[in-house]
């Protein structure tokens, strides 16, 4: 009698992804097969993603840092700036987090990430159904905000976008929040980039 395994089959690649050992300071994310390894971020980034959690009703809602999402059927583990779902939402433990019960993704761009933040995770977190994603761009000054997933795979995005200049409220109606981004700072000397 041959004894068989109840764990389930992973992808070759996660497995690996799970098992990379990161050095400190950094942070690495597995999006749609390729490991991408990110150097600390910027205070301006770190600045930002404090105020939005500080305005978000923690009777409400769980605003979480560095926790890993699960959409392995897009291959990826992205680790957002920021994840916000409900507070009776979610499992008690683990590393990774349903995309099941996220409500709302929120990146920081800096100027390594642009590329990432607009396209890839934009199309990986609209596969994944998220209801909400938030980009605060800190180079254009600006919050993009993106609802109505659709699609799968790489053909997958949102179907509403808004677009609100820094010092403008942006409605979380989501979560029942009007973001004031008076007090978010821009990254000084950096080149604009042409993404929405």
């Amino acid at each position: 009698m041959t004894a068989v395994e109840d764990r389930p089959i992973t992808h070759p690649l996660v497995a690996f992804f799970e098992e990379l050992e990161v050095p400190e300071g950094f942070k690495a994310e597995l999006l749609r097969g390729e490991i991408v390894m990110m150097a600390g971020p910027d205070l301006v980034h770190n600045r930002i993603v404090l105020r939005v959690l500080r305005q978000i009703p923690e009777q409400r809602w769980d605003c979480l840092q560095t926790q890993d999402i699960d959409l392995l059927s897009e291959t990826s583990e992205p680790q957002p700036d920021l994840v916000v779902l409900d507070r009776d939402a979610g499992p008690e433990s683990g590393r990774l987090l349903p995309a099941g019960v996220v409500t709302m993704l929120v990146e920081v761009v800096s100027k390594s990430s642009v590329e990432r933040d607009y396209g890839v995770k934009r199309s990986i977190y609209a596969a994944g159904k998220i209801p909400a994603y938030l980009i605060v761009d800190p180079i254009m000054g600006q919050c993009v905000l993106l609802t109505e997933p659709t699609g799968s795979g790489e053909d997958a995005d949102y179907t509403v976008q808004r677009i609100t200049k820094f010092g403008d409220p942006v409605p979380l109606d989501l979560l029942g929040v009007e973001l004031d981004t008076s007090k978010f700072q821009r990254l000084p000397g950096v080149r604009p980039h042409s993404r929405p």
